[in-house]
């Protein structure tokens, strides 16, 4: 009768695990299966950058950079609404700092508050930027909205 104590695995399935860098004697010793000398020989050279071509410059480096590239400058910014905003109390003080402690932003960097949705409470903001939208409606709800560095 077969049970699920009486199982085993088949023949040949099951196989030792390889034991490497344990003396010559054991088969795989002195180079340890990686084979003599070369990059993947080495330690802590397994893995290769991004754009890596084997010691030639990379193509990124040998052609030139010339203009005015304006996304090595672009700000993102982390967007919050304001309709987010109705679920805390009146005459609460909100930093960029306050919303990631709610974990309504990841990043308190760069926030932005934009103007979707109705906003119901007095709130006192301060953050990075706003749109015109949420600033109107801020100042609507009877809030302030404060600019910071």
């Amino acid at each position: 009768m077969i049970s699920l104590s009486s199982l085993r695995p088949a023949v040949g399935s099951k196989h030792r695990k390889k034991i490497v860098g344990r003396g010559v004697g054991s088969g795989h010793g002195r180079t340890a299966t990686r084979g003599s000398k070369g990059q993947k020989s080495r330690s802590g050279d397994g893995g290769k950058k991004v754009g890596f071509e084997g010691g030639q410059m990379p193509l990124f480096r040998r052609i030139p950079k010339r203009g005015h590239n304006s996304a090595r400058r672009r700000i993102v910014y982390e967007v919050v609404n304001v309709n987010m905003l109705n679920k805390f109390d009146s005459g609460v003080e909100i930093t960029s700092n306050f919303l990631k402690e709610n974990g309504i932003v990841k990043s308190p960097k760069f926030v932005k508050i934009l103007g979707n949705g109705e906003l119901t409470k007095s709130l006192h903001i301060k953050v990075l930027a706003f749109s015109r939208s949420a600033l109107n409606k801020i100042r609507q709800a009877g809030g302030k909205p404060e600019f910071t560095k």
